[in-house]
Order: C-alpha cells, then structure tokens, then sequence
C-alpha cells in the first residue's frame, strides 16, 4: 500500500485534538503554521511540523506510537519523523523552554538554535485557537537554507499577510 503523502485540513484538525489531549505545549510550525496565519489552505501539505516542550520527548513519543504512528526518522534531539497510515506525517521538533519564554532547539552540529519569546503565538483557525508559530519566527524558520518552490510559496504567502 502506498504511504499517505499529503496531510488534509481533517487530518491537521485530528491531530490538533490528540494534541491537545496530551496537555503538551506544542506549536504548529512549517507550512501548515503558514496556512494557519493565513486562515486557510494554501498548498498541498506532506506533514504536519510540531514544535514541542523537550521535557515531553518520551510521552510525545509513546502517546504517538500507541496512537499507531511508527518512527520513520529518529535525529533526535533535533527532530523524528513519525508516520501514521491514518494520518501521514509528522515531523516533531523538541524545544527546550525557558522560563523568560525564548527557547531552544539543538541542531545537528551538536549546537543550537536561540529563538524570541515572540516566535511563538496562537492563532484563531476554524474556530479553534491553536498554538502556532508566528509571522515573525516563520519569517525565521524559512531562512538560512536553500528555498526549496514550496519555501518560496510559503514566504509569499507570509509577506501577504
């Protein structure tokens, strides 16, 4: 059977809701975190980024793999893709939060990645509030690598709003 490649708005919704019953600080990130600021789909999406609190690792993890997700890349502690017959990818990225609101992630030179406290917000998506990551820490998260076609949509739509 051929894997699920593009990750629906019902399928982003689902995942909101296993989310949120974890209690785990997460934002949405990427191109879904894109749509969300915009307020609707834009693009067709492979999966669905994840920003969460590093000390969750472990229980993120386990609630996925019981939910019938299966690690399809382990970089941890950068980030684990994981997917899901039923819902396609995920693509989690562990953050560790400090108590002034900026975070970190590591990255895989054995460093680290500093962000503002102001890269992550919430935005208001199908009547729901949901965590996301900003305008100004998407504008960010898409620099400092080459711009693939969906980057280069994603910024224009960013640069609309």
């Amino acid at each position: 059977m051929a894997k699920k490649e593009i990750v629906t708005k019902e399928d982003l919704l689902n995942i909101i809701d296993l989310l949120e019953s974890t209690k785990i600080t997460y934002w949405i990130d990427g191109g879904w975190g894109v749509d969300l600021l915009f307020g609707k789909q834009t693009r067709n999406h492979r999966d669905i980024d994840i920003n969460f609190d590093a000390k969750f690792t472990d229980e993120l993890i386990e609630f996925l793999l019981n939910k019938g997700y299966k690690i399809d890349t382990d970089w941890l502690p950068v980030r684990m893709e994981l997917y899901s017959e039923e819902y396609g990818y995920l693509d989690i990225h562990p953050f560790i939060l400090n108590e002034d609101g900026t975070s970190k992630q590591a990255d895989l030179e054995g460093g680290w990645y500093e962000f503002e406290k102001d890269y992550f917000g919430s935005v208001s998506f199908e009547n729901r509030i949901i965590p996301c990551i900003s305008l100004k820490g998407q504008f960010i998260f898409h620099s400092g690598y080459e711009l693939r076609e969906k980057d280069i949509h994603d910024i224009a739509i960013l640069k609309s709003l």
